[in-house]
C-alpha cells in the first residue's frame, strides 16, 4: 500500500459517449475542495467537451478532437476537397451493444478511444503541472475512470489497456488507475453535496440516482449504512438509451425525406458537416422541447445549415427540396416521437429499480446531460409522483458523475489515511462469479459437455447474482485439488453470467485465468481459491496448501485465453 502514501492529486475523469470531462483535487487541500476543468481547445466556461476526433483522409492522424473537431461549417473551404473526417460515438462499441445498433466508424474502436484519451491526457497534464510543477504524473496521481453501470471487467480491462497506450497511466496494472460506476460516482456526489440541501442526510435514508448521459442511462439506488458510508439497495442497471439516439433517430427521420443513402453518403464523406447539422438539431429542438408546447416545431435550413445537402440529392428530391426552398421543418409530434421510445426505456428501467427496493425512495436525482431534459423530467414526475417524494436535477448536474469519480479517488487515498470511514461499504453483484471445475460424468448431465477422459466440465459458484458483497471481502473455495499426481500445473478458468444458478460454464464469457504451480509431488494437494470484490476490480487468489505459495490473478481478455491444465 505504499504507492497510496505517494499519491498527491487524484483525478476524475468523464470519458463519455457524446462528452467527456475531468476534475481533480490535491489530497492536502483545504476542505478537499474540487476543481473542475472549463477550458478546453477554442471554448471555455463549459464543463465537457465533444467525444469527437477529426482525422486526416488516412484516417491515422490526429488532426483535432473535443468541439473543434465539427463545431464549425465545414462548407467553408478554400478549394474543392473532401472535409476532414470526423468520428464520434466511438465508445458504443465497447459493451454489449446490439451489432446493428452500433454507429459505423472508419477507425477501429480501440484506436479512436486510445487517441482520444491520448488528447484528453494532455490537457490533464498541462492543468495538473500548471496548479503543481512538482508533481510526478505516474507517481504522484491517482486516475479515477468512471464507467457505465453494466460494463464487466472485460470492458474495464480494455479500457485500462487504451489507457495505457494513451500515457494516461505509466504501466497497464499499476494500481494509480481505478475504475468507478458512472451511477455510483453520481450517488457519492449527491450524498456529499445534495442530501443535506433536502435535510436527508441521515443514516437509513434511500435515494436513486438515474445518470443519464449520450450513449447509457445508469441507475443506482443506495441507502446512508452511517456517516460518509453507502450501500447499495438494488442491483445497478443500465441500457443503451441515452440522447444520442435521440439524435439517430432525427436522422433517420431525414432519411425519410432525403434518402438514407444521402444520409449514409454524409456519414462516410462530410461527417464533419452532419455532426454540424445534428449540433443545431440539439441546440434548437432537443434541448429545448418540454413536451408542453403544441406547436413546437423544428425548421432546418439546408442553405444556412448544411449547404452541402443540396449537391447530394437528385431527382424528385431535389424537385421537392427546391420547392420548399430547402427548408425541412419537423412539428411537435414527430420530435416527441424522437423522444418517447427513449424516455419509456428510461422509466421502465427506474419501475424495475422501485419494484425491486424494499425500502421507500426518499428522492430521486436526475443528472448527467440528458437528466437536465425537462420534457425527461416531467415524464418521469408524471410517472411516479406518487411513489417517490422528491424529484430533483441537482446544480451542475452534467459535472456530478467527474465530481463523484474525483470524491471516490478521495475517499480511496482517505481510507488508506484513515481520516474519514471508506465511502463504499457493499455492493449488490449484477452477475455470478465462479469457476470451471471437473467433476465425475453423471447420466443427467449433456452428453455434447463430456471430456474425453470421462469427465464434465461444471461451473461452480462463488459469489451469486444479487448477493451484497462487502467490498474488499474474501470468498473463499476451500478443497480443491489436482486431477491426478503427476499434474504439474493448474489453470482456474474464472466466469461470469448474468445468471442466478447456472450449472455449466458453456455459453458464459470468461473473465480471465490464474495459473499456479504445482510441481510438488503427491496426491492429496490441496488447493484454496478466493475472489474478492474491490470497488470495480476483481481479484482472484489461489494458494498452494502443500507449499503455501500465493497466487494472484492477471486477467487475459477472452481471445488471449488457452486451455491448459485446470481443476
Amino acid at each position: 500500500m505504499s504507492w497510496k502514501n505517494d499519491v498527491r492529486v487524484v483525478v476524475g475523469l468523464d470519458f463519455g459517449t457524446t462528452y467527456s470531462g475531468f476534475a481533480y483535487c490535491h489530497t492536502a487541500s483545504a476542505n478537499q475542495e474540487i476543481c473542475t476543468n472549463t477550458e478546453w481547445e477554442e471554448i471555455t466556461g463549459h464543463y465537457k467537451t465533444n467525444t469527437v476526433l477529426q482525422y486526416d483522409e488516412k484516417f491515422d492522424k490526429v488532426e483535432g478532437w473535443g468541439k473543434p473537431a465539427f463545431a464549425k461549417r465545414a462548407e467553408r473551404k478554400t478549394k474543392a476537397q473532401d472535409e476532414p473526417r470526423s468520428v464520434g460515438l466511438f465508445k458504443l462499441h465497447l459493451g454489449k451493444l446490439q451489432d446493428d445498433l452500433k454507429p459505423k466508424i472508419p477507425v477501429e474502436y480501440k484506436k479512436a478511444i486510445t487517441d482520444y484519451l491520448r488528447e484528453i491526457s494532455k490537457s490533464i497534464k498541462i492543468k495538473i503541472h500548471k496548479h503543481w510543477p512538482d508533481v510526478n504524473f505516474y507517481k504522484n496521481v491517482l486516475l479515477v475512470i468512471s464507467v457505465p453501470a453494466e460494463y464487466s471487467k472485460k470492458e474495464m480491462a480494455i479500457m485500462r489497456e487504451c489507457a495505457f497506450k494513451a500515457g494516461l497511466i505509466g504501466e497497464e496494472n499499476t494500481e494509480y488507475l481505478q475504475f468507478t460506476t458512472e451511477p455510483e460516482a453520481a450517488a457519492i456526489y449527491c450524498m456529499k453535496k445534495c442530501l443535506e440541501e433536502y435535510s436527508l442526510n441521515s443514516t437509513g435514508t434511500t435515494f436513486m440516482i438515474v445518470d443519464c448521459g449520450g450513449g447509457t442511462v445508469d441507475l443506482t439506488t443506495r441507502k446512508l449504512e452511517g456517516e460518509n458510508q453507502l450501500g447499495e439497495v438494488t442491483e445497478r442497471a443500465g441500457d443503451y438509451c441515452g440522447s444520442s439516439f435521440i439524435d439517430e433517430a432525427f436522422l433517420e427521420y431525414l432519411g425519410k425525406i432525403v434518402g438514407n443513402s444521402t444520409i449514409d453518403m454524409l456519414r462516410d464523406k462530410k461527417s464533419k458537416s452532419l455532426q454540424y447539422m445534428v449540433q443545431h438539431f440539439c441546440r434548437k429542438a432537443k434541448f429545448p422541447f418540454t413536451g408542453k408546447d403544441k406547436d413546437f416545431c423544428y425548421e432546418l435550413d439546408v442553405l444556412d445549415t448544411i449547404k452541402v445537402l443540396r449537391k447530394c440529392v437528385k431527382g424528385e428530391i431535389k424537385e421537392m427540396m427546391e420547392k420548399n426552398d430547402w427548408l425541412i421543418k419537423i412539428d411537435f409530434e414527430n420530435i416527441k416521437s424522437m423522444f418517447d421510445p427513449i424516455i419509456e426505456r428510461i422509466i421502465k428501467m427506474i419501475e424495475i429499480q422501485l419494484n425491486n427496493c424494499r425500502d421507500e425512495c426518499s428522492i430521486m436525482f436526475l443528472v448527467g446531460g440528458f437528466g437536465q431534459s425537462e420534457y425527461l423530467k416531467n415524464r418521469i414526475e408524471e410517472e411516479f409522483k406518487d411513489r417517490i417524494k422528491t424529484i430533483v436535477v441537482p446544480k451542475d448536474p452534467v459535472a456530478a458523475v467527474v465530481r463523484g469519480a474525483t470524491l471516490y479517488g478521495l475517499s480511496l487515498y482517505d481510507k488508506f489515511e484513515e481520516k474519514v470511514p471508506f465511502v463504499l461499504k457493499n455492493r449488490r453483484l449484477n452477475f455470478s462469479y465462479g469457476i470451471k471445475v471437473l467433476m465425475d460424468f453423471k447420466k443427467d448431465d449433456p452428453p455434447n459437455l463430456r471430456t474425453p477422459d470421462g469427465y464434465i466440465e461444471k461451473f461452480h459458484c462463488i459469489a451469486k447474482r444479487g448477493s451484497v458483497i462487502d467490498i474488499d471481502k474474501e470468498i473463499p473455495v476451500h478443497n480443491l485439488c489436482p486431477i491426478n499426481e503427476f499434474q504439474t500445473s493448474a489453470t482456474f478458468y474464472i466466469y461470469f453470467t448474468k445468471e442466478y444458478d447456472p450449472e455449466y460454464c458453456d455459453g458464459m464469457e470468461l473473465l480471465g485465468t490464474l495459473k499456479i504451480d504445482l510441481s510438488d509431488r503427491g496426491s492429496n494437494r490441496r488447493v484454496s481459491f478466493a475472489l474478492s470484490f474491490g470497488q470495480m476490480e476483481l481479484i482472484a487468489t489461489a494458494r498452494n496448501e502443500t507449499n503455501g505459495q500465493n497466487y494472484h490473478a492477471i486477467f487475459k481478455i477472452k481471445e488471449d485465453s488457452e486451455e491448459n491444465e485446470k481443476f
